[in-house]
Parts: structure tokens; sequence; C-alpha cells
């Protein structure tokens, strides 16, 4: 997820402009510990110089103004030019003139703003996070919870997001959120603390989308929405941006069911508030377009995509709108309309420069509709073009090249050309490495290696690639998203073919726990993870607790009716086979215990522990 604003603008209200008065007493003239100073900056001397006067004149000499008077003066005059700074160079030379009088107590709020402007500016990291270092140094020495504080420990988390930073952007944004929530229950009135609060959520979804923490980064950005939803007048232009920042989030992370009430708010705000033929508006339906996409709903997805294109072509958007029309060839190719995929992307293609990024994207595109129609040399000719544009981007480029590697291998592969394939994943793999934010997309190509490696008879490399891909999406979409079942799956098939039963009923049953939770205990794929742990305590000769699972799988396939007959008959022969082998078995053999499960057990389609991915892992 791109960042979504610069967190800094919401200060501005705090800081450059005419303050409100609850966020005031901390930055204004009149509450600070020192006063805000402007741009004229006056020498120290000029108004403590008194006029020379004869000594035998009638007039008497002004009274000396004494030293703590004219300290206080001073410092009025300094506080006052810096107030009025307006550029970071002017910012700097008051404050060093105000370093002779101040001590660094006086000097955090200064430094604060200091650090704000430079981070606001973002020419010089290291510069702004001296000045957010020195800010919190200065206005944290008694400990206590303030708004001030907060606000340089955000500074420090922008500064530290910015420099990649991200362990330490994480510790200080999270001590900001913290700070804020004993202010709100100290007391503190809301509307103080609301900016504050917004742009630390903001921050905190940033950085753990960096460091490939989407899921959680999915709490952060709600609670973004709900402040946007207490800030701003109902149904506001702000609130359709933050309902679609929300949709995008959760595509994201593949979740498509709730992306679409998100997607549809932005949508309703943005027509109501500025017409059916704004830019926001085709932004929206481009979105809503890929949200039906991914629930397998290909023509109301390339519906949207036509609305969406006449929009950008009347705001003569062309850069969008290739990107539109590429994506509108995609629905066409999964809806089996190929032959007209092929004459959007030649149209699209004439339009695109010999060696640019999008021309690859279009040709990788082209290759899928060929693929499809079995045109395999010209499907061919399209991706070797494309790989040769795309090796030249890596390093300009490497998330959009690392996708298109990804998808270039989905051809060679259904094509059967699988070692062709898995060298391209390993070269998408070693681009995704060496970015964190890319945490996910590194966990899935790492179970499409696996899954590969399955599939063509290399059971112990796939094993590593499939671990290694569990970890990264737990971390990434959490311990119970779909995709993380599918790979414990393929890894209960991996140590079945490797005659390890009892680890492969622990990799079944996890598979199983989890996609009762994600895709319900009657979904075609649960009901696969039951059968394979069914089949897993066959092997491990434990034929009553494979029978319980078995008949778990019988009633599953029940619920689908008619449209499962051919399953549910496969499944009850498995059952009567495995009653037999529990009757024939040793009258002193003593039955193995089941593994441990949180949840009640699913079922699956056959008995064979069938290799399996996820389409949306695939896409």
């Amino acid at each position: 997820m791109r960042k979504l604003s610069n967190s800094i603008s919401l200060f501005s209200l705090l800081i450059r402009r005419n303050p409100n008065p609850s966020s005031s007493r901390f930055l204004s003239k009149s509450h600070s510990s020192f006063n805000h100073v402007s741009p004229f900056l006056i020498r120290p001397n000029k108004f403590l110089t008194t006029p020379f006067q004869y000594i035998n004149t009638l007039v008497q000499n002004p009274p000396q103004i004494p030293s703590r008077q004219r300290k206080i003066k001073e410092k009025s005059h300094l506080e006052e030019a810096f107030e009025s700074a307006e550029t970071t160079e002017e910012m700097l030379n008051a404050f060093k003139h105000m370093e002779g009088a101040f001590d660094e107590r006086e000097l955090g709020l200064a430094s604060l703003k200091i650090g704000l402007k430079i981070d606001q500016e973002g020419e010089d990291p290291e510069k702004a996070l001296f000045f957010a270092n020195r800010a919190l140094k200065g206005l944290d020495r008694e400990n206590k919870p303030s708004l001030p504080v907060a606000m340089a420990l955000q500074l420090l988390g922008s500064v530290n997001y910015g420099l990649k930073r991200f362990s330490d952007s994480l510790g200080y944004l999270n001590k900001a959120n913290r700070v804020l929530g004993r202010l709100q229950d100290e007391g503190v009135s809301v509307d103080d603390v609301r900016p504050v609060l917004h742009a630390v959520q903001l921050e905190l979804a940033n950085v753990k989308t960096a460091m490939g923490r989407r899921e959680e980064a999915l709490e952060n950005l709600k609670k973004c929405l709900e402040i946007k939803e207490m800030t701003f007048e109902e149904d506001g232009v702000e609130l359709g941006k933050g309902n679609r920042d929300l949709a995008e989030a959760y595509v994201a992370v593949l979740n498509f069911k709730e992306a679409m009430p998100f997607c549809l708010k932005a949508l309703e705000i943005h027509q109501k508030r500025l017409g059916q033929n704004s830019v926001e508006v085709a932004h929206d339906r481009k979105l809503l377009g890929i949200i039906y996409s991914g629930l397998e709903e290909h023509e109301k997805a390339l519906d949207q995509n036509v609305l969406a294109q006449r929009i950008l072509k009347n705001w003569n958007l062309s850069s969008d709108l290739l990107r539109a029309e590429i994506d509108a060839a995609n629905m066409m190719i999964a809806l089996g309309r190929y032959d007209e995929a092929v004459g959007t992307l030649k149209n699209v293609v004439q339009q695109t420069d010999k060696e640019s990024e999008t021309r690859a994207l279009v040709l990788v595109s082209m290759a899928k509709a060929l693929c499809n129609q079995e045109k395999y040399a010209d499907c061919k000719r399209c991706l070797e073009i494309s790989l040769g544009i795309l090796d030249k981007r890596e390093q300009i480029s490497p998330v959009e090249v690392s996708e298109a590697y990804s998808e270039i291998s989905m051809q060679y592969e259904t094509m059967s050309e699988f070692e062709t394939a898995i060298s391209l994943l390993k070269r998408t793999l070693a681009l995704l490495e060496k970015l964190p934010q890319e945490q996910h997309s590194e966990g899935s190509v790492s179970a499409r290696i696996g899954w590969l490696l399955l599939l063509t008879g290399k059971v112990q490399q796939a094993i590593p690639y499939l671990e290694s891909a569990a970890e990264r999406l737990k971390e990434s979409f959490g311990p119970k998203h779909f995709g993380v079942g599918y790979i414990y799956n393929n890894l209960g098939a991996a140590y079945l073919e490797l005659d390890r039963p009892q680890s492969a009923a622990q990799m079944f049953a996890v598979a199983k726990d989890i996609m009762d939770v994600s895709l319900g205990p009657h979904h075609v794929d649960t009901i696969e993870a039951c059968q394979n742990l069914s089949k897993a305590y066959g092997e491990m000769k434990s034929y009553v607790l494979a029978a319980e699972f078995q008949q778990q799988v019988i009633d599953a396939w029940e619920s689908h009716g008619a449209s499962a007959e051919e399953e549910l008959r496969e499944a009850r022969r498995l059952l009567e086979q495995l009653k037999r082998q529990a009757r024939d078995a040793s009258a002193n053999e003593s039955p193995m215990k089941a593994l441990p499960l949180r949840h009640t057990p699913a079922t699956s389609r056959n008995s064979q522990p069938e290799i399996s991915l996820p389409q949306s892992m695939k896409d």
C-alpha cells in the first residue's frame, strides 16, 4: 500500500495557521514556555542601548532596566522572530539566536516545529531526525504525557519510516499512541488529540504495511476512518477517500468481500459530492472492477471498467486509461473472450513506448490470451519480448517487474514448461527479498515454487519453500488466512509423499483448522483437508480415527446436495474400506492418539492428498 498522505499536513492547523483554542496552549504566544517568534531578528543589544545624556542637564537619566526584565524582553524578541519565520533557513537562523538565551526544555517546542517543517519538505531526513530527538529530549523531561510529547514521538516515527528504519519507527509510534491514550484517560479534549491521533494511526498503517504486516495495518486504517467520520461532515469528500483507502487495503490482503462495502460507500459519496464524471468516481469504479474480479464476477467487473474508461477519456488521463484498458482485456480473458481481448491489447500496444513497462504488461496479457487459445508459439514470442524489456527495468521498478515475472511464470506453467516457470519465480523471489514491504508477495511466490516442486516430484526441495511461505503469509495476513491453510495442506502432502504420515497429519490438522475458520467447514477445500487428514491417519494404521474424519467428509459432501453425488459416493466407499481395515486390525494394537485440533474438523474431495494452491495465489 502506498503512503496514503503526508501526516505532517495534519499538524498544519496546530502549527502554521491560527491554532484552535484547545491546542494553542501548547503552541501559542500566550501559553507556551517560549513565545513563537517572528522573522524580524533584532540584535540583542539594540533595544538595550540608552542614549548618552550630559551630566549637567536638568533632564533626569531614564532608569536602567533591571537585568531580569532585560532578559525577559530579549527572549520575547527572539521568540517573535522565530514565530514569524517562514522558510526553514529563517527558522534555523532564529533558532541559533535562541540557543544562547533558552535552555533545552524551553527549546523543545521550537525544535519540534523545525523538525516538522524539515520532515514536511522531505529533503534532509537526518536533520529532521536531529531536531525530533532534541524536541523529545526537551519536552519529555518530567515523563508526563502531553500533546507536544506525542507529536515529537510521531515525528520520530515519521522520519524513521522515511529512512526505512521500520522497527524504530514502530516503537516511537506505539509510544505516541500510548501517550495519546493516557491523555484521553486524563480528560484531555478529544478535539485536541484527534489530529495527532489520526497522524499516528496513519503512520502505524504505513509502517506495518512496509514491514509486510498488512492484516495489522488494516486495524489502524479502520481507526483512521473512524477519526475522519468524527472530524468531517457526513458524506464529505475526505470520507470518500478514507473509505476507498480502506477498500484498497482489504484488496491487498485478498479480502474482496470486506472491501466491497467501503468501495461502494466511496463511490456513493464521490458521486453525490463531485458528480458522476469526476476523476474520483473513475478511480472508485476501477477499484470496484478489481473487487468484482476477485469475487469472480467478471461481467460486473467489466461493466465498472467500461464506465471508468469513459470518465478517464473525458479527462484525457491517458496513462490511467491505458492501465484500465489492460485491466479490461484481462477481464475479457477471464470471461473466455480471447479474440476480443487480443484486439483490445493490439490497440493498446500501439500507444506504448517500445521499451516501456506498460508495453511489457500488454504483451504479458496478450500472451495469456494466446495461451488460452493454445497458440503457444505466438504466446512464447510475446513473453520473450516482454522479458527482454523487464530485464532492463529490474533495478528501476522492482515491484512491477516482480509482478510481471510472476505472471509470465504462470503462462509457462500452463504450457507445462515447469522448469522455466520455477526459474522465473526464483528470479522474482530474489527481487522481493530486498523489499520488506512485499513480504506478502514473497510468501505467495515461495508457495508457488513449493507447489511446482511438489508437482515435479522434487518433494524434499519443496518443503523449505512451503515452510517459508507459511511464515511470511502468517505475518502478513494473520494465522487464519485461507492462503496459509492451503500451504499447510501442501506441506501435509509433501510429508505424506516422504512416508512421514504423522508429520503429514499435523500439517493437515492445521490446514483443516484454518479453513474451518476462513472458508467454513463445508467449503470444498476444507473438505479436501479433512479427507487428507483421514488418509494420513489411515497410513498410520489408526483406522478408527481415520473413519471418524471420513464420516465428517461424508457429512460435508451431503450438504452440497445433488451436485456432489460422485464425491459422496467415493467418500462412502473409503469409509467402508476404513471400517474393514479397523475390524481386521490386530486386537493387541493400541490405537494412536489423535493430534489435538482446536476446532471440529471438516472434509475433502478425494482420498489422495491433492497438491493445491488457491486461485488468488496463482494470480
